[in-house]
């Protein structure tokens, strides 16, 4: 299916990108803080959403 060397380049570049993915947020993280207050209660009450939706759409089934 896949050679030995596919393997380790696939392994080695999801290990090299994730460290690049962190240390590129470490790198931001004063910034995102100071742009995104409040993307958490954006994130809380749209997920409340859809749970309200999914219970509706349960309810109304019956």
């Amino acid at each position: 299916m896949f050679s030995t060397g596919q393997i380790n380049f696939a392994i080695a570049f999801a290990v090299v990108f994730a460290i690049v993915i962190v240390i590129s947020y470490k790198k931001d993280f004063k910034l995102h803080q100071k742009n995104f207050k409040g993307v958490k209660w954006i994130g809380i009450f749209f997920t409340l959403f859809l749970i309200l939706l999914l219970c509706i759409k349960f309810i109304l089934k019956e």
